[in-house]
This record gives structure tokens, C-alpha cells and sequence, in this order.
């Protein structure tokens, strides 16, 4: 009996405990409830925004007009400015021909530009505006720096000036390239770049090439991409536009050394049997002369028809355009050395150069 009513009280005690709790939770129920939103600022560890900021208004589009008629777009971008002046740097291909040329800002708003000078084989130019036109004045970088893996950006205006100030993002994909470059007025011709996996579209060409800290390490030419393979762009190195800057902005021509020859590679079959050239089985590489201009330095080298070019002071010669990139590391008044074959035998021969390209 006694243990019956120790387990009723026990669960009166449970029953009045849960009515107690019911009550309360239920009188509380009403009770405004204060949520605190806490502001969480999430930041990009890859984001290059900043880097963009430094380069972005110093970008501009550049058109080509013959007349009313606008013939071409490209890109360019503020290198320097003095107090009349802002000076832009493209690519010649872009403003060749140009009767007029015209800028357009990231304002949006359209200037009229001035060619000051270019250079078709180095494929730059260089336009002014009226300095107060300029809203930012591009960093200078160093290209030679530039690592394998490194991340680069470029900011054009690619397909037309619908979509100007499109920013595309990639690495230094390539070290050392150098590229046969296809041109029907000078032939092929080999550059010095950088490889890039960064897109380059048509109406880029003109624009930076971008290190991550925000400073321009090469010009961005659509001249320059190979188009059959997807993701492989190039860019001129800046020290070679700025090692011919003076002489870009003041109009004088870049003279480059000639010596005066016609040349085939060796393995052009249809050209050595049109010319008489007779190559050696032995002979793997070099460049081989089929004409040689009278008052020339090759003449006055003495060199000789059938001569086939191994090497140009020590360097291997693998075709005419490698050859004429070897060539033109030198300036006019310099001599180089040409190891040649000439009969089955190898000599060298001193040539200096004295001439321009076309003289």
C-alpha cells in the first residue's frame, strides 16, 4: 500500500512539473524575438580587381577612319603625358593607313588623336592627345621579371567598342618564344614574345599586357595569335617598344641592316631547282643565296651564289626568318660574322652593315 502511494505522488510531482513548464514556455510564446544580422565581408583571395584599377582609365579604344568611314578598332594606352600632351602606345596594323584616327576614352568620350610615327616590322605606333583628355597615365613593368605560371591580364576592347574595357586574365604560359610572323610586303619574318593563355580578340591588338601588379610588361597584337590553336596568344615585350620610343614619337624611321641577298631555306625544293641551287645531304640547317645585289655588303663581303648561311656569329641559322631575326639584333655600322659552306667547306666571312632594310 505504502509503495502505491509513493508512485502516485511521485506522479502528481512529473504531471504538476510538465503543466508548470507548459505554462510558462507558453506565456513566452508571444515575447518579441531580436535577430541580429551580422554583416560578413567576404573577400576574393584571387581577385585581381586592384590590379585592374591601376590600368583600367589609361586604356583606350583607337579607331581608324578613311574619311566618315570607320576602317578599323584596336587598343592602346596611355604611356606618358607632359603638359600638352598624352602619349599612346598600339599596334601599327591598327592606325596603318589612317586618314583619320580618333580615341575613345573610358569616359566614353571620343578625341581626336595625332600619328606621331611607327614601325610596321615591330608592329607599334605611337598617337598623342591633348593631355587634359588623359585620365590616367599606365606603369611601365619589366617583362624580363615575368615568371612561368605568373598571372597577366589584358584590358581591350575586343569586337568593337561595345565592349570596351573587357578584361580577360590568364598566365605567362611560354619563356624565350620567339614566332615566324607572316607578311606579304616584307615576308616572314621572327619575333621575340611573350606567350600568354590570357584571350586576345580582335580589337585587343593595341592593348597592355599586364603583370599582377598592375603595370604593363608587353602590347597585346591579334597580328602575333596563332589561330590554330585555341589559347596561345603573344605580346611584344615593352622593353622593345620603349627601346624605340624616341625615335617612334619624334617620326624617325627604324632603320634595320641588309646585306643585299635573296635567300631560301634550304629545304624550299621548288626554289633550288628554279635558282640551280645545289644543297649537300650532310647539310641540316642554314640558309642558302640565290641572288646578290651589285654595291651590296654581301658583295663587298664576297659572298657568292650557292653560299649556304650556317650561322651568324655562332648562332645556328634555321630559316630566313630566323635569319633575318639574327640579322636585325644588330644596328647599321655593326659588323656581324656569317659562317657559310661553300663547296662542301665551312669559312667565315666578315660583313659589315651599312645599309638599311630597303636602301
Amino acid at each position: 500500500m505504502r509503495e502505491r502511494f509513493i508512485h502516485i505522488i511521485i506522479t502528481l510531482i512529473v504531471l504538476i512539473l510538465g503543466i508548470l513548464g507548459t505554462l510558462y514556455f507558453t506565456s513566452n510564446k508571444n515575447t518579441n524575438t531580436v535577430v541580429t544580422n551580422k554583416k560578413v565581408t567576404i573577400k576574393e583571395s584571387g581577385s585581381i580587381n586592384e590590379s585592374v584599377e591601376k590600368i583600367y582609365n589609361a586604356v583606350v579604344v583607337v579607331e581608324n577612319y578613311n574619311g566618315d568611314v570607320l576602317t578599323a578598332t584596336g587598343s592602346g594606352f596611355v604611356y606618358k603625358k607632359d603638359s600638352k600632351y598624352g602619349y599612346i602606345m598600339t599596334n601599327y596594323h591598327v592606325v596603318d593607313g589612317a586618314k583619320a584616327i580618333k580615341i575613345v576614352t573610358m569616359s566614353n568620350e571620343e578625341v581626336d588623336a595625332e600619328y606621331l610615327g611607327g614601325d610596321s616590322y615591330a608592329d607599334l605606333a605611337v598617337i598623342r592627345i591633348d593631355a587634359e583628355k588623359v585620365l590616367e597615365v599606365a606603369q611601365i613593368g619589366d617583362s624580363t621579371k615575368a615568371k612561368l605560371g605568373d598571372t597577366v591580364f589584358t584590358v581591350g576592347t575586343p569586337v568593337n567598342s561595345e565592349y570596351m574595357g573587357s578584361v580577360t586574365k590568364g598566365i605567362i604560359s611560354g619563356e624565350d618564344r620567339t614566332i615566324t610572323v607572316n607578311d606579304n610586303s616584307k615576308g616572314n619574318y621572327m619575333m621575340e614574345v611573350l606567350q600568354t593563355d590570357a584571350s586576345i580578340n580582335p580589337g585587343n591588338s593595341g592593348g597592355p599586357l599586364v603583370n599582377i601588379n598592375g603595370e604593363v610588361i608587353g602590347i597585346t597584337s591579334m597580328k602575333l595569335v596563332t589561330d590554330e590553336i585555341e589559347g596561345m596568344g603573344f605580346a611584344i615585350p615593352i622593353e622593345v617598344a620603349m627601346a624605340s620610343i624616341d625615335k617612334l614619337e619624334s617620326g624617325k624611321e627604324i632603320a634595320r641592316p641588309y646585306i643585299g641577298v635573296s635567300l631560301y631555306d634550304i629545304n624550299s625544293s621548288a626554289m633550288l631547282f628554279r635558282f640551280d641551287l645545289k644543297i649537300d645531304d650532310n647539310i641540316k640547317s642554314g640558309v642558302i643565296v640565290a641572288n646578290i645585289e651589285e654595291g651590296s655588303p654581301a658583295k663587298e663581303a664576297g659572298l657568292q651564289k650557292n653560299d649556304i648561311i650556317l650561322k651568324v656569329d655562332d648562332k645556328t641559322v634555321k630559316s630566313t626568318a630566323h635569319f633575318k631575326f639574327l640579322l636585325y639584333k644588330h644596328d647599321i655600322g655593326d659588323t656581324a660574322t656569317l659562317t657559310i659552306n661553300r663547296d662542301g667547306k665551312e669559312k667565315t666571312i666578315e660583313i659589315k652593315l651599312s645599309k638599311s632594310l630597303g636602301e
